[in-house]
Formats: structure tokens, C-alpha cells, sequence
């Protein structure tokens, strides 16, 4: 008994409205900051802000992904254990 691979796939365009998005927001953030009333070292300290906010954003994704793939991996390890344990089993052999 064989499962189906629960891996998602994603699309083409799924990635490029990801990607989209991204440098919109980014950009947007990126102009505003220009544009505010500020001075320099406060336009610096917010672009600063927003560049941490961003690489934190990415590891956490992928701290999250790495989790989901790992329990992914070991669930289907142990499932593999328990189809040979069932398939060894003989319920007529005596113990």
C-alpha cells in the first residue's frame, strides 16, 4: 500500500505574483521612506529597520519550510517501518 506524494507544486504564475508582490511592497516601503519628512540618520534607521524585517522575513520561511519538510520525511520513515513490521507479521506463527 503505497501513498500518493503529498508534496505541493506550485505554479508558474503563483511565483511570479509572489515575486511581484515582494518587489512592489519593497519598493513602496523604499519610496516612502525617501519621501518622508525626515532627517537623514531617521531616513537610515527605517531603511535599516526594513531590510532586517525583510531578511528575517525569508529565514523565518525557511525555518518554517524546514520544519514541514523534516516531520514530512519522518512520518513517512516511520510509516515505512510500521508497512515492513505488518508485512514480516505472521498472526498464524506461534509466539
Amino acid at each position: 500500500m503505497s501513498t500518493p506524494n503529498a508534496q505541493s507544486k506550485t505554479t508558474a504564475a503563483y511565483v511570479a505574483q509572489a515575486s511581484i508582490a515582494f518587489g512592489v511592497s519593497l519598493i513602496g516601503a523604499g519610496v516612502g521612506i525617501l519621501y518622508l519628512p525626515l532627517d537623514v540618520w531617521q531616513r537610515g534607521f527605517l531603511a535599516m529597520s526594513v531590510l532586517f524585517l525583510v531578511t528575517s522575513s525569508f529565514t523565518l520561511a525557511k525555518v518554517v519550510r524546514d520544519r514541514q519538510e523534516s516531520d514530512s520525511l519522518r512520518v513517512r520513515v516511520d510509516e515505512a517501518r510500521l508497512e515492513k513490521l505488518i508485512a514480516e507479521h505472521d498472526p498464524f506463527k506461534a509466539a
